[in-house]
């Protein structure tokens, strides 16, 4: 969009033109109130000598909460003008005609004065000279005659008019005509091109209207021809005034419909499902609808995010799965593809969730990690249906409706409000920050490759990080122990029936051998030996290991010493572990294995002890 578009459409709607008043500043502009005569608009022109083309913003008095309600990349903080009025649009490819128009109309009427009078059936204005290049067309009289006459009914139509000026009388007298007109039906077939904003029965030609109403009865038998937007918008905008339906109910089951038949079939412009989604949450909302219709009619992406701040914010209540998700749908999708996730899946994404759930059980300042990243829940402002032509015909109730963990909404004394978790308040540096550090640490611990560089702005996650991490070292290594299963009930029964048979076998000389040798005075006990950094390491343990790094083969140690190798291995691997910080001998069956990567740490010890 251009700004020349905009201000077509202001000469248009509402008959104000462009105004320079800056000799010396020709690239400024404004557009004023045209009752007022105040500043709705500041527009800027500027040439970008390193892009060779034209810049184009413009700050609009429309109010600072459509930042939030509209959600566009184009909109954003105002660059001159000051106060929480004012907000700031950038022109470009991206911009869209419809959604700036809507800005403007809202800028007039919040600029109106109050009580302000304006004349019942008053001409509209006539189109600027070069914006209307498609049928446009506005109420009044003179319209020319169809060929064969105009039913009887679209001259009743004609007929309805008043209800005051602005959006709000517009709505009533478009809800007026919609109910004269709710069961007609006509057989002129739809031809032709119709833009509008905002449009209603009053902006279109009587032969629009007469193929409108075809298209309209063939929507409502299941059948979705062809149609330019601005008739869709205005078929969705009887559905929100419940025009043709029983019911709140079939009405947004009639908007689902729309959405199947129209939009995804191909048949339809793609870019109403944006508003047709918000639409259907905030009709479903205003009637009290069940929460889980409301969510199944909102945009799907509201939702997720909302179901991953849920996530993220009570993490010991969630799956590894789902805070993993949760990442991701906030952080971005790169997470996802991060060899510390793709490599082991399951074992990845555990871990992401363990790093989340230690660093927010660490609170700083009173707060924990998500609310560091998130904010709180903010309570703003909330105009259902504000974008669309839909008449309040009484003031709501009070009401609170809890449409997730996230996101609520209250009405008081007609006025409604919005609880949730705004887009605008999350510190963005700070929970990349966090990812980034998280995913470069964990790429060294599962050794993936592909290592990320650390940021030293980044260093307030360590901690929390390596916890998390030396927690999961831990448990793996607890869990890759042998598990030894001894019924001792049977051993002393076993012990005796060993002493019976061995003496059975004995011969006399052997026997001889033994008293002699029990005569003996009894040899003093092993004593423990410790290595570097007071490790216990017997001398048959230190035996063991030196067997093992000369690459020889303990049994013989073991055998002589009666030890069983898995008991030996766990043992060692117990003693070193303060030391080497991970497993040091693998046992498969009755063999022992030094690991080599841990070879010269186990010979610095041995020297230590002075074994070596």
């Amino acid at each position: 969009m251009e700004l020349s578009e905009l201000t077509a459409y202001a000469e248009e709607a509402y008959g104000v033109k462009e105004e320079h008043k800056w000799a010396d500043f020709p690239g400024f502009s404004v557009l004023c109130h045209p009752q007022t005569g105040k500043w709705v608009a500041l527009l800027m022109r500027q040439w970008d000598t390193d892009t060779g083309r034209q810049l184009e913003r413009c700050d609009m008095k429309c109010g600072r909460d459509c930042l939030l309600s509209e959600n566009r990349p184009y909109l954003s903080a105002p660059v001159r003008m000051h106060g929480a009025q004012w907000v700031g649009v950038a022109f470009d490819e991206e911009t869209e005609r419809e959604a700036v128009c809507r800005l403007l109309d809202r800028a007039i009427a919040l600029g109106r004065p109050h009580g302000a009078i304006l004349e019942l059936g008053a001409a509209s204005p006539a189109p600027a000279e070069g914006y209307r290049d498609t049928a446009l067309s506005f109420a009044g009289f003179g319209r020319p005659q169809e060929p064969g006459g105009t039913p009887e009914r679209l001259q009743q139509l004609r007929r309805i008019r008043g209800y005051g000026g602005g959006a709000a009388g517009k709505a009533e007298r478009f809800y007026r005509q919609a109910r004269l007109m709710e069961d007609f039906e006509d057989d002129v077939p739809w031809t032709g091109d119709f833009v509008c904003y905002f449009p209603t029965y009053e902006n279109l030609t009587t032969r629009q209207l007469r193929g409108y109403f075809t298209w309209r009865a063939g929507v409502r038998r299941g059948e979705f021809a062809p149609i330019p937007a601005s008739c869709a918008y205005l078929y969705l905008y009887e559905l929100l005034n419940g025009i043709g339906t029983a019911s709140p109910q079939d009405a947004l089951q009639k908007m689902r419909e729309f959405e199947a038949g129209f939009l995804d079939s191909g048949v339809g412009d793609e870019r109403i499902r944006v508003y047709l989604r918000r639409w259907m949450l905030e009709f479903a909302v205003l009637h009290g609808l069940p929460p889980e219709t409301a969510r199944k009619a909102a945009d799907p992406v509201l939702l997720a995010r909302d179901e991953a701040l849920s996530a993220l914010r009570a993490p010991e209540e969630a799956s590894d799965e789902e805070i993993f998700s949760a990442l991701c749908c906030l952080g971005g999708e790169k997470l996802a593809q991060s060899p510390a996730a793709t490599g082991d899946p399951a074992r990845g994404r555990a871990l992401f969730a363990a790093v989340w759930r230690r660093a927010c059980a660490d609170e700083r300042e009173g707060k924990t990690l998500f609310t560091r990243c998130f904010g709180e829940r903010q309570a703003r402002a909330w105009y259902p249906l504000s974008n669309a032509v839909c008449y309040q015909r009484e003031a709501p109730p009070d009401a609170d409706y809890l449409l997730n963990d996230c996101r609520s909404f209250h009405c008081r004394g007609g006025a409604w409000q919005q609880l949730a978790f705004e887009k605008l308040s999350f510190d963005k540096e700070l929970f990349h920050g966090f990812l980034h550090e998280a995913d470069a640490r964990l790429r060294r611990y599962l050794k993936t490759g592909r290592y990320l560089r650390e940021k030293p702005a980044d260093e307030w996650a360590v901690p929390d990080i390596e916890d998390a991490i030396e927690e999961d070292r831990r448990a793996r290594l607890e869990a890759a122990r042998p598990k030894i299963s001894i019924d001792l009930t049977g051993l002393e029964q076993i012990r005796r029936d060993a002493v019976t048979t061995r003496e059975s076998l004995l011969t006399e000389e052997e026997r001889q051998e033994e008293a002699a040798e029990a005569e003996k005075p009894a040899a003093p006990p092993p004593t423990e030996t410790t290595g570097a950094g007071g490790l216990p390491i017997d001398p048959v343990q230190a035996e063991i290991l030196r067997a093992l790094l000369a690459g020889e083969d303990p049994s013989p140690i073991l055998r002589a010493h009666h030890r069983m190798p898995s008991i030996a291995a766990d043992a060692i691997n117990e003693a070193l572990f303060d030391e080497i910080g991970d497993t040091v001998l693998l046992c498969e069956g009755d063999a022992l294995a030094l690991v080599e990567d841990y070879a010269e740490d186990v010979a610095r010890i041995l020297g230590g002890n002075g074994h070596g």
